[in-house]
């Protein structure tokens, strides 16, 4: 018996599994664009921030009453050579 040259001799089970990969396969993610650079803060803007001092140094900036926030940044500011 002659065989027909006509019908494929490929394999139905690798046929069907290459064509359920092509749906369900996700596409490649595309690369993530990198983060915007931080904005340059203008000279003299204030930033909230939470800081942990000791009591000791605490008492003594607040002992002259308000503006004891404004004593402790002038104070790192000397400290800092700013």
């Amino acid at each position: 018996m002659a065989m027909d040259r006509s019908r494929r001799t490929s394999d139905p089970r690798k046929a069907a599994e290459a064509a359920f990969r092509s749906v369900t396969t996700k596409p490649a993610a595309p690369a993530p664009a990198p983060a915007p650079a931080a904005p340059r803060a203008a000279p003299g803007v204030r930033e909230s921030v939470t800081l942990r001092l000791d009591s000791a140094v605490l008492e003594h900036f607040q002992k002259d009453g308000p503006g004891w926030q404004d004593r402790i940044n002038a104070a790192l500011k000397k400290l800092a050579g700013v």
